[in-house]
């Protein structure tokens, strides 16, 4: 693991291993957990308390581990194929893509979310990544250190995106594409809709290339549609009469779509 961008949350000072933690000048410290991730949340909440639950985090990996995304996966580490330098993954979820982008030589891949049990079950992946937990409104990082980072379905701050990346640094974003995920909608609601495919509006970051990856899945199980369904939104905006639909399917076909746009931070701002 490799901890040089770090910074001390609570005074900004650059962090250094001292044993099982990280500790800053001004003697504050942070223990590496044994799997090797470190938590950066300050204030009064408990961590577990912070984000996605136990629960959905690992209804979130059940389902990514069986492949089913292997599309955006695989199209993310084609685009950083032959990429080299420090990527920070935010957001990084239980570490499905993040993994994928440490494995590719020349990359130093960082990661970060706001749930400590989505680190941690990034962290059991063993790929060399180093992770954190923090939040994505002030990222414990130095100032323009990265070279890349990666914001898959998360929001988007670009104040913080640009104090974090290097002058000429990029940013790779993924949406949900038009037809993403329709096979599912049908099965909920009466009327399924189509996504708008809204792209983030950036003052200060220039949108250089987008890219459009199409697929179709077939879930192979009631468990894998619940999983899925239980890691969009679409279910917490559902009436229950919607979610039982489900149910009643053993086997479920969809589109899946996503949209990679890529941005860039100007070498003068």
């Amino acid at each position: 693991m490799n901890y040089e961008y770090l910074i001390c949350p609570v005074c900004g000072g650059t962090l250094a291993e001292a044993g099982r933690a990280l500790r800053c000048k001004q003697g504050h410290s942070f223990d590496l957990a044994k799997e090797d991730y470190v938590n950066l949340l300050t204030g009064s909440k408990p961590a577990d308390a912070m984000g996605d639950n136990k629960q959905a985090a690992r209804f979130r990996r059940d389902f990514l581990n069986q492949d089913y995304y292997r599309l955006l996966r695989d199209g993310l580490a084609a685009r950083f194929a032959g990429r080299t330098g420090a990527l920070l993954d935010l957001c990084c979820g239980e570490g499905y893509y993040t993994a994928a982008l440490g494995a590719l030589p020349g990359l130093q891949v960082y990661g970060f979310d706001l749930a400590r049990e989505m680190v941690r079950l990034a962290a059991k992946r063993r790929a060399g990544l180093t992770l954190f937990v923090a939040n994505l409104a002030r990222i414990p990082v130095k100032d323009s250190s990265f070279d890349w980072a990666t914001l898959l379905f998360a929001p988007f701050q670009e104040k913080e995106l640009l104090r974090i990346l290097k002058p000429g640094g990029k940013l790779t974003v993924a949406v949900p594409g038009r037809r993403h995920l329709y096979g599912l909608k049908q099965a909920v609601y009466e009327r399924p809709y189509e996504n708008d495919e809204a792209l983030p509006v950036a003052d200060r970051l220039r949108l250089c290339e987008t890219q459009k990856l199409t697929g179709r899945i077939l879930l192979r199980s009631r468990a894998d549609i619940q999983a899925l369904f239980r890691m969009t939104p679409y279910y917490y905006r559902s009436a229950a009469a919607d979610r039982d639909k489900l149910v009643q399917y053993d086997t479920l076909e969809t589109e899946i779509e996503f949209i990679l746009a890529e941005y860039q931070k100007e070498v003068f701002q």
